[in-house]
């Protein structure tokens, strides 16, 4: 199914307006954050790989053309736009790298109508997945490497494909498996599913209900104790566990109440009993603070189901995401709107030690330290290299992570590093800004 009207109406009429007067130079676009949400240091990168898999595949099919015709697109738009392929080349941050306010993710450079017409999708993709990914890297950081951590989303994520997005980017950040099944499959994650109440209600007892299941997922005999009375529901799983043998590969999972408290008594029935090796699962409307809280507290939380705050991202559900014209035709252009003044001309982003990092005209050399953080992943309206494995981006995120500043990763108060401009950068912009305001009759 084509994903051509998968944008605002107003890409459309400017890209047809921008065909009828043959403005298809190379015009190039700028994507970033304005400001972090509250709270956070940091973001990491998200959304390059389904981005460029749109780039790739765009075309208007004729079922599209028609209804454009319907709603008043004239012939010679059409006609333009029947044809329209993405040739450009994008710049872009490689998935789980962080990144700070006011830097790309990703540039594209493309004949104007094709620049403009990507902008939805591209914004929705990187804004949607960014914030996801971020709050995914929370988690793991509240999680602190004692809490192993399973997406557990999908019933809550705004819609099937964001469920489907949540899943591969909590596993980038470091989650180990995820609920979601068809999710398992498409990015070769674990799947992880334990029982729900209606199970154990199901059944006229309770112990009836974990010996049932037991017997026939000995695999994944992980039961949810808290039902009824969740100690007395501990009591009757360590009564099935030794009965069938389970002792090396069960474990408990505890959904509602005080969850460190009840992970504690757990873990005092299960060591009482010999179980050591029973691991115990908590979910229920977690996020990074709750684990972090975990972690302080000492509560034995061997692993916990993350889901609704993380596949909404609860605390910042959007992001105030741009995509903004930064050059046109080999002119570099700018908006002086108040409070949403942008910088023009191609850029790159080059980071030295710390993440002290500035942003500079492309091109600029880095200085001794730095590296450029944006690379060129299409030409041409072609990849330069096949899709990256969830490996690759997984590790970048765990250095990112290790190597950020505390005060950037802190779950409270975070204070984010603020990149600088370069000088060239600097001239380049006060070229810009008072010509345009000389254009506009503004004061310089």
């Amino acid at each position: 199914m084509s994903r051509a009207l998968q944008l605002d109406l107003y890409e459309i009429t400017m890209a047809s307006s921008y065909l009828r007067r043959s403005m298809v130079g190379p015009a190039t676009f700028s994507l970033s954050v304005r400001s972090l949400p509250a709270g956070w240091g940091y973001l990491v990168a998200g959304g390059l790989e389904d981005c460029l898999a749109y780039l790739e595949d765009m075309s208007f099919l004729p079922d599209d053309l028609a209804y454009l015709e319907s709603v008043g697109i004239d012939a010679e738009a059409l006609r333009g736009l029947s044809t329209l392929r993405f040739t450009g080349d994008v710049w872009a941050v490689p998935e789980g790298t962080a990144v700070f306010a006011g830097e790309p993710l990703l540039e594209v450079t493309a004949p104007l109508p094709e620049a403009q017409l990507v902008e939805t999708y591209l914004l929705n993709m990187c804004t949607f997945q960014t914030a996801v990914a971020t709050k995914a890297a929370r988690c793991m950081s509240g999680a602190s490497g004692r809490i192993a951590l399973v997406d557990f989303s999908l019933r809550r994520t705004q819609g099937m494909d964001a469920g489907l997005s949540v899943a591969r980017l909590s596993a980038m950040c470091g989650f180990v498996g995820t609920s979601n099944v068809e999710a398992a499959r498409r990015f070769g994650l674990e799947p992880s599913g334990t029982m729900a109440h209606s199970y154990v209600e199901a059944f006229e007892d309770e112990r009836d209900a974990f010996a049932s299941f037991a017997h026939d997922h000995p695999k994944r005999a992980t039961f949810l104790v808290d039902t009824y009375d969740p100690i007395e529901g501990v009591r009757r799983a360590i009564e099935v566990i030794g009965a069938q043998g389970l002792e090396s590969t069960a474990a408990l999972r505890i959904d509602s109440g005080d969850l460190g408290a009840l992970a504690r008594l757990a873990r005092s029935e299960l060591d009482r009993a010999g179980l050591a090796a029973v691991r115990i699962f908590v979910s229920g409307g977690l996020d990074e603070h709750d684990l972090a809280r975990f972690v302080a507290a000492g509560d034995p939380v061997d692993a916990a189901g993350v889901g609704t705050r993380l596949g909404v991202v609860a605390d910042a559900p959007y992001l105030d995401s741009t995509y903004k014209l930064v050059e046109y035709a080999g002119r570099s252009v700018a908006k002086l709107s108040i409070g949403k003044a942008t910088l023009p001309g191609a850029k790159q982003v080059l980071r030295g030690l710390g993440y002290e990092d500035r942003i500079a005209r492309r091109g600029e050399e880095p200085a001794p330290g730095e590296v450029p953080l944006l690379e060129l992943v299409m030409r041409s309206g072609k990849r330069t290299q096949p899709a990256e494995p969830l490996s690759a981006s997984r590790e970048r995120v765990a250095a990112a992570l290790s190597c950020l500043p505390a005060s950037a990763r802190a779950l409270v108060g975070a204070v984010a590093p603020e990149p600088v401009v370069t000088e060239a950068l600097r001239a380049l912009t006060d070229e810009v800004w008072g010509a345009a305001r000389g254009r506009s009759g503004a004061p310089r």
